[in-house]
């Protein structure tokens, strides 16, 4: 914070040059792109200048000094501001009223205690240094964790309380004549096979946590809610309850695995100074308060069908669709308030495209909206998609791959081909861009295969209907090959002119331009041999 006057060593010259009206306080710009200084800022830098009612911190009004001088420095602590100030002998720091009426009426009392009841809600919930957006998440994040939890309650509650009514009630090994030791041991087995497949799913999809965050977080929460479906089942069909209560444990495990893997993730795209640890704390600290009020709902609806002991047993399904149903919309909505900064294929692919259409580095919100959650069903929306990868040998055009490779120099990191895939289960037929990277590429090389394949699909999408024919014919003639070479060279030149501010912009928007993470079939890599 700057101030547009200074104090002089002797303390006898003492200019007051804040009387003016211009103000003296300076609003930093935002960190990425820059824009014009809002009203509001201004309005609040006068105000401070032309208040008049204090409350010195420690003493009362009565005891204010009658010729204290006010000097330009506001401090901030916990949504109040106070400004310091020189009596002659001692500094002084002020709490700041706005210049409001000196009497405390009703009205301003209520407000103030609202004020205060607020800020210390927001202390105690929200980390103090993360993004804007970090409060929507957290709003939809308390309608999924207290729905999620009274789901969880009412169906624990259900399967306890048939157990305890004596019905036949299968462990698996037989009814309620089954040996205690029997019935360890399978308990022992179910949650056994819950934490092997929890394993086994953790190692299969290590690399997609990162690359496809948003749709497994998603897909998991799925599989969570099915799991208390099937725990529902379970007093129906007490002769199959070890194989219920296996299944719907093992999804549970899944769904741990998941979140566990992801939470760090998603709470470092909402830290802005390397404050994890404190974002992470308060999401704890919010799953436990939401997962009680999830808890009182569950016992405020038992509460109002204790009348009724057919209700009762009947509650959990009829709220089963209703809360399952608003806990996975607050999943959904609140996944869409996570940007992510970290560079995938998908991502950066957005940016490339982006930046040769209409020259800009669009920013991790604007890409995380146009991402999406990443569902298979709406891949292959656009005409020649991007894949990174390694040529395959049953390709129909197998010769334009040839020619490709048969061109490689010892300087090329990467090189590019067109494919032809069988996408859905219509085995419709579509052409692509492919995208070979060679061992040791690096980021750079990656961000630089990826940016020659978005203008080469730009060059082909302006002879669209061309390029399609001559790819069904299938082996490509002599001068299509000769096209296909001039369209990479004219798309080589292209780079020469982009790469160098490529880098600068993304960075400057926000964006982790150190890595770009690739998932199993995307790493795959080619060296090149001597002969």
């Amino acid at each position: 914070m700057q101030s547009a006057s200074h104090i002089t060593s002797d303390s006898t010259r003492l200019h007051l040059p804040w009387t003016t009206q211009r103000p003296h306080f300076m609003v930093q710009s935002p960190k990425f792109r820059q824009r014009k200084l809002p009203q509001r800022h201004l309005l609040l830098s006068n105000s401070l200048k032309t208040s008049y009612g204090y409350e010195f911190e420690g003493i009362g009004r009565e005891e204010e000094p009658a010729t204290a001088l006010r000097l330009p420095v506001v401090v901030r602590r916990s949504g109040r501001a106070s400004r310091y100030f020189w009596d002659g002998t001692h500094l002084r720091l002020v709490y700041l009223d706005g210049g409001a009426s000196n009497c405390l009426t009703l009205d301003n009392g209520f407000r103030k205690f609202f004020q205060f009841c607020s800020l210390a809600i927001r202390d105690f919930f929200i980390p103090h240094q993360v993004h804007g957006h970090y409060i929507d998440y957290v709003k939809w994040k308390f309608l999924h964790r207290v729905f999620s939890s009274a789901l969880q309650v009412l169906g624990t509650q259900l399967c306890t309380t048939l157990a305890l009514r004596g019905k036949r009630f299968s462990l698996g090994v037989g009814y309620s004549r089954s040996l205690p030791s029997a019935a360890a041991l399978n308990w022992v087995l179910k949650d056994g096979l819950g934490r092997l497949s929890r394993c086994i799913y953790t190692a299969s999809l290590a690399s997609a946590f990162d690359t496809n965050l948003k749709r497994v977080r998603f897909s998991t929460s799925v599989l969570f809610t099915l799991s208390i479906g099937v725990e529902l089942l379970t007093p129906a069909f007490p002769q199959n309850f070890l194989l219920l209560a296996t299944v719907a444990n093992i999804a549970k495990q899944i769904s741990l695995a998941c979140y566990l893997a992801t939470g760090s993730a998603v709470h470092q795209s909402f830290a802005i100074a390397d404050n994890l640890g404190e974002v992470s704390a308060k999401a704890q600290i919010q799953t436990v308060c939401f997962d009680n009020i999830g808890l009182m709902l569950a016992a405020l609806l038992n509460i109002l069908c204790k009348n009724s002991q057919r209700l009762q047993a009947c509650l959990p399904f009829v709220v089963y669709p209703v809360f399952s149903t608003i806990d996975l919309f607050g999943i959904y909505q609140g996944l869409k308030h996570v940007h992510l900064q970290t560079l995938t294929k998908d991502r950066l692919e957005i940016i490339l495209s982006t930046w040769i259409e209409l020259g800009f580095i669009p920013s991790p919100a604007e890409v995380s909206k146009e991402e999406g959650m990443d569902f298979p069903w709406s891949r292959g929306r656009k005409s020649w998609p991007v894949r990174v990868g390694c040529v395959d040998p049953n390709d129909p055009i197998p010769k334009l791959s040839m020619l490709t490779m048969k061109s490689l120099k010892r300087e090329d990191f990467c090189f590019i081909c067109l494919e032809t895939s069988i996408k859905g289960l219509t085995r419709n037929v579509q052409q692509g861009i492919l995208v070979c990277l060679r061992e040791g590429a690096g980021t750079t090389d990656i961000i630089m295969g990826l940016l020659q394949a978005c203008h080469i699909r730009k060059a082909l999408l302006l002879n669209k209907s061309r390029w399609e024919h001559l790819l069904e014919l299938g082996d490509p003639i002599d001068s299509v090959v000769r096209d296909w070479f001039k369209v990479v060279e004219d798309s080589r030149r292209c780079l020469q002119e982009d790469v160098h501010l490529l880098k600068e912009e993304m960075s400057r928007s926000g964006w982790a331009v150190k890595n770009v993470l690739l998932n199993l079939q995307e790493q795959v890599r080619y060296s090149l041999l001597d002969d």
